[in-house]
C-alpha cells in the first residue's frame, strides 16, 4: 500500500518541478485543477505542471527512473516525487487535433500557454498559476467565472462538447459540487448533444456518477443532470418519473428521491444509487431485476451492485422491522451491511413515513448481548446426519426452522433441537 499523501509535501514537489523546468530555460506553470482549488481556498488534491519543455526534455531533467512516460504521446509526463508527495503531470503545452471517437483527440501538436490554455475544457479549469512569482494567468476567463461562480465552456461550447462527451457529465459535477451555475449557453449545448453521451464508456459515466452521488451536493447535480436532459441518457427509467407531474405519482414522486437522496448522511454509491433506483418499475422482483439491469449496465461490482439489492429489498421490511417474526428480523439485523441498510431506511422512512421508530428499533436491538442477537446454532448438518436423517435439499429447512425455534426460545438445548429436527423430518 502506498504511503499517504502528505499535502504540504505534495505543494513543495510541485513547486520544486516548476523550479528545475525554469532553470533549465522552460516556461513551466501550474494548470487546471490545482489553480482552480487554490483561488477557490481550497486544498488541491493534486498538482498538474504545464511547460514548454517536450516529453524528452521533461524526462531527460528528471531522469528516467523519477518518471513515466504513461501519456508520452500526448506529452505527458508523470515525474514521481519523494515519499508522501505522490506524483505530478507534466505535460507539454499543446492543441489537440481532430477528436474522433467523441472522447480523445487523434494527435497533438505542441504550442504555447496561450493555445493550450483555449483547447481545455472549461474556463475555471483553464487558469494558469507561477508558483514561483505567485502571479495568475488567465487567458479565458476563468479568474472572472469563479469570482461569478459560474461554470462556462472555452470558446464554442458546442465544440467542447463535440471533442470530449464527458465533458457534459464533468460540466454538471463541477456545478453541483462547487454550488456554481451553469452558464446558459453551456447548458443548452448539453441539452443539444446529450444524446451523444452513449459514445463515451459507462464505466466513465459511473466514475462521474459515483462522485456526484457521494458528494454533500448530489442532490443539485441530479436537478442539473435532469435539467440538462443527461438524466434521459444514463437513467431513463428514472427520467421518467422525474418528467412525471407530481399527482401522477403522488406516493413516488422525483420529488421524493431527492428528498431521500439529501437526508442520507455520507451515503456510499449503493446507498445513494439506490435512493435514485427505488420505485422503479413493477413491485417485487421485477423491480428489482430492473435495478439490477441498471448496475450491470454501468459495469458496476458485485459490491456495489449487491449493495443496491440489499438496500432495495430489505428498506421495507426495516420499516415495518416491529412487525416481523424475531428470527426473520434477527437473520437481516447479523447480516454483513447492516449500517448501510440502517441508514439507508431511515432516510426513506423519515421522507415517506415522518418518523424513525422502526429503524430505532432495529438499532435498539442490535444492542442485545451477543447470546441473544446471534447465538451459535444448537445444531448442524453433520448432526442431522449423525442422527440419521438421510440427506437431501430438506436439510436447509429444518436448519431454518430449528434455528428459528432457539430464536423465539421453544428450544434452547442440542437434544431439544435434533427433538424438534427429528419431527420436521418426520
Amino acid at each position: 500500500m502506498p504511503p499517504p499523501l502528505d499535502f504540504a509535501k505534495m505543494r513543495q514537489f510541485a513547486v520544486e518541478v516548476v523550479g528545475r523546468l525554469r532553470a533549465k530555460g522552460h516556461e513551466a506553470l501550474w494548470a487546471g485543477g490545482c489553480v482552480r482549488d487554490q483561488l477557490l481556498g481550497l486544498t488541491p488534491k493534486d498538482y498538474d505542471v504545464a511547460t514548454s519543455a517536450h516529453p524528452e526534455q521533461i524526462r531527460e531533467i528528471f531522469g528516467s527512473k523519477r518518471t513515466l512516460p504513461i501519456g508520452a504521446a500526448f506529452g505527458v509526463i508523470s515525474v514521481l516525487g519523494p515519499k508522501g508527495a505522490g506524483h505530478i503531470e507534466v505535460a507539454t503545452f499543446r492543441r489537440d487535433a481532430e477528436y474522433l471517437d467523441g472522447r480523445h483527440p487523434s494527435g497533438v501538436t505542441f504550442t504555447n500557454a496561450e493555445e493550450d490554455a483555449k483547447r481545455r475544457d472549461f474556463t475555471i479549469n483553464g487558469i494558469f498559476y507561477d508558483p514561483l512569482l505567485e502571479r495568475v494567468i488567465d487567458y479565458v476567463g476563468g479568474q472572472q467565472d469563479l469570482e461569478n461562480r459560474v461554470v462556462r465552456a472555452i470558446g464554442d461550447p458546442r465544440q467542447r462538447f463535440a471533442e470530449d462527451k464527458l465533458r457534459m457529465l464533468r460540466a454538471i459535477r463541477f456545478a453541483a459540487t462547487f454550488e456554481f451555475a451553469l452558464d446558459s449557453e453551456t447548458l443548452v449545448a448539453i441539452r443539444q448533444q446529450a444524446d451523444e453521451l452513449t459514445v463515451v464508456s459507462v464505466e466513465r459515466i459511473a466514475s462521474e456518477l459515483r462522485r456526484m452521488l457521494v458528494h454533500p451536493q448530489r442532490k443539485r447535480a441530479m436537478q442539473l443532470m435532469r435539467d440538462s436532459r443527461l438524466l434521459e441518457v444514463v437513467f431513463p427509467e428514472v427520467a421518467s418519473a422525474a418528467m412525471a407531474p407530481p399527482e401522477n405519482e403522488p406516493a413516488h414522486t422525483w420529488e421524493n428521491k431527492l428528498a431521500i437522496l439529501d437526508r442520507l448522511a455520507e451515503p456510499t454509491f449503493s446507498m445513494a444509487l439506490a435512493a435514485m433506483l427505488r420505485d422503479l418499475g413493477e413491485a417485487g422482483e421485477p423491480r428489482l431485476e430492473l435495478a439490477g439491469q441498471i448496475c450491470w449496465g454501468l459495469s458496476l461490482s458485485n459490491e456495489e451492485s449487491g449493495g443496491v439489492h440489499k438496500l432495495l429489498a430489505e428498506e421495507s421490511l426495516i420499516r415495518r422491522a416491529p412487525q416481523l417474526p424475531w428470527p426473520r428480523l434477527q437473520r437481516i439485523l447479523i447480516a454483513p451491511r447492516i449500517g448501510e441498510l440502517l441508514d439507508y431506511a431511515a432516510a426513506v422512512a423519515t421522507v415517506l413515513d415522518g418518523t424513525t421508530a422502526s429503524v430505532d428499533h432495529c438499532r435498539q436491538m442490535l444492542l442485545l448481548p451477543a447470546d441473544q442477537l446471534d447465538p451459535p446454532p444448537l445444531i448442524s448438518g453433520d448432526d442431522l446426519l449423525a442422527a440419521g436423517i438421510p440427506q437431501g435439499p430438506r436439510y436447509r429447512l429444518i436448519l431454518e426452522a430449528v434455528r428459528d425455534a432457539q430464536l423465539e426460545g421453544k428450544v434452547s438445548t442440542k437434544e431439544a433441537a435434533l427433538a424438534l429436527a427429528r419431527k420436521l423430518a418426520e
